[in-house]
């Protein structure tokens, strides 16, 4: 069993849960797999006895957190269990879906900003204010993202 802070732990259910739109049994499997630091994993057994559920409740959970990239799973040579981890590149494509949405959105920003075709000073001021946090933010991110 991976030792964790129950304090944290429920912190961090209720954020992830919140941050990635999970159901609670999801955001605890998540939360729980963030304790794993050395990255030996997790087996489905484990999660059956640490969170008290039922096996379809723990495979559906999982099911879904396998299918969003969030967690990962592989099988270790001597067993036949497979044991799940969180997915080391999970925050690099999220803040890569990240760029995308701010770079569609400031492109929206753009042609509405051409289509109102305005010279009141005020709008355009407000229009050059957003653009600039997005284009500031973009790169910012993608600099961060570089380092990682």
């Amino acid at each position: 069993m991976i030792q964790i802070d129950k304090a944290l732990f429920c912190d961090m259910v209720k954020f992830y849960g919140e941050a990635f739109h999970l159901p609670p049994l999801a955001a605890k499997i998540y939360s729980y797999l963030i304790f794993d630091f050395e990255r030996e994993g997790v087996s489905f057994d484990e999660f059956v006895v640490v969170f008290s559920a039922s096996k379809s409740s723990i495979s559906s959970n999982l099911n879904l957190l396998l299918n969003l990239n969030i967690i990962t799973d592989f099988n270790k040579i001597d067993e036949r269990k497979r044991f799940f981890v969180m997915n080391e590149k999970y925050m690099k494509i999220r803040f890569e879906e990240i760029i995308e949405k701010m770079e569609s959105e400031l492109s929206l920003l753009n042609k509405l900003k051409a289509f109102r075709n305005t010279s009141d000073e005020n709008a355009l001021r407000k229009f050059e204010v957003y653009s600039n946090l997005f284009n500031k933010s973009i790169t910012n991110i993608k600099d961060t993202l570089d380092q990682l």
